[in-house]
C-alpha cells in the first residue's frame, strides 16, 4: 500500500470512529457508503472482441446500464456478471469460445462500472439490474459470474426465472456477506456499536440481516446445474466459506478447488476456463 492510500485510510478511520462518538448511526451510514462504493476502475482498453459486438442497454431505476451482446438470436443465451470493481472487457477470452457452442452472449457492466454510471453498488441495485436484462434481453440459459456477481446471481434465480436445466457458473463467489463486512469493519477499525447501527441499516433496507444474503442459504433454494470454482489461496472471498456450502452435499453443485490463483486470476487461468466451456 503506498504512503497516499495510507493516509487517506488513517484519515477515515479518523473520521467515522469521531462520528461514532457522536452518532453511531450516521457513522455506520457513511460506512455503508463507503462499503458499497468501487474506488478502483479498470483502464483496460476495449479489447477487440467487443468492437463485435451490439451495443445494447436497459434501465434500472435511473441509470442506463450499458450491455454488448454477440449471435443475436442464437437458440440459447449465457449471461456473463463480473465482481466487484472489475468489469466485462476482463471477460474477453470467454466470448469467442461461447460463441463456437452456438451462444448468444450477453455482458453488461453493473451500475458504477466499468461504462455503466452511478457511484454506489450495493446488492440489491445488482439484483434488480439482473432482473431488468433478464425481463429486456431473457430469457437466460446460463450464466457465467465472478465474486460479487456471484452473491447477486443466487439472490436472483431464488426468486424464479431458472429450472434444473439452467447452468449457472460461481467463480470465487462471495459466499457470505458477514465476512466481507467483518473484513470491511475490522479494515477500518471500527466499533461494535457502529457494527450494530450498519446491520440495522441493512436491515431497514432490504428487510433481513446481513446474514441473510449467503451462498449458503441461497443455493438450498436453486436448482441450477452449478459449476463452483473457488481457490485455496482467495484473499478476498475464502475457500472456508466455500467449503461450508460444500459439506452440505448439495448434488446439484460440482466444486473445483484451484491452487494458486487467488481471487483475480482464477478466472484468467486457461484450465479454468476450459473447464467452464466445457460445463457450459
Amino acid at each position: 500500500m503506498k504512503w497516499g492510500q495510507k493516509l487517506v485510510i488513517g484519515l477515515l478511520r479518523a473520521k467515522l470512529n469521531m462520528l461514532a462518538v457522536v452518532s453511531p448511526k450516521r457513522a455506520a451510514a457513511q460506512a455503508f457508503r463507503l462499503f458499497t462504493t468501487p474506488f478502483r476502475k479498470s483502464k483496460k482498453k476495449m479489447p477487440a472482441i467487443f468492437d463485435e459486438a451490439e451495443r445494447v442497454a436497459c434501465k434500472v431505476d435511473r441509470y442506463t446500464i450499458q450491455g454488448f451482446r454477440w449471435n443475436h438470436n442464437a437458440g440459447k443465451k449465457v449471461l456473463i456478471l463480473h465482481g466487484f470493481e472489475s468489469n466485462v472487457f476482463n471477460f474477453e477470452y470467454y466470448v469467442r469460445p461461447l460463441l463456437l457452442k452456438g451462444y448468444e452472449v450477453l455482458a453488461f457492466d453493473a451500475p458504477a462500472h466499468g461504462g455503466s454510471p452511478g457511484k454506489f453498488l450495493s446488492l440489491p441495485l445488482y439484483v434488480k439490474t439482473i432482473n431488468s436484462i433478464h425481463t429486456f434481453f431473457g430469457p437466460i440459459d446460463a450464466y457465467i459470474t465472478h465474486s460479487f456477481g456471484g452473491l447477486a446471481i443466487t439472490h436472483f434465480l431464488e426468486q424464479g426465472h431458472h429450472d434444473p436445466h439452467t447452468k449457472l457458473v460461481l467463480i470465487a463467489p462471495a459466499t457470505e456477506t458477514t465476512t466481507a463486512i467483518n473484513s470491511f469493519f475490522k479494515f477500518l477499525q471500527l466499533g461494535d456499536n457502529v457494527r450494530k447501527e450498519f446491520d440495522l441499516l441493512i436491515k431497514d433496507m432490504g428487510g433481513e440481516f446481513p446474514d441473510h444474503y449467503s451462498l449458503r442459504r441461497t443455493m438450498r433454494h436453486i436448482h441450477a446445474q452449478t459449476l463452483w470454482i473457488h481457490d485455496e489461496d482467495d484473499e478476498l472471498t475464502p475457500l472456508s466459506d466455500a467449503l461450508r456450502v460444500k459439506e452440505l452435499n448439495l448434488p446439484q453443485i460440482h466444486f473445483m478447488i484451484t491452487k494458486g490463483l487467488g481471487h483475480k486470476n482464477v478466472y484468467r487461468d486457461k484450465d479454468v476456463r476450459n473447464a467452464i466451456i466445457g460445463f457450459l
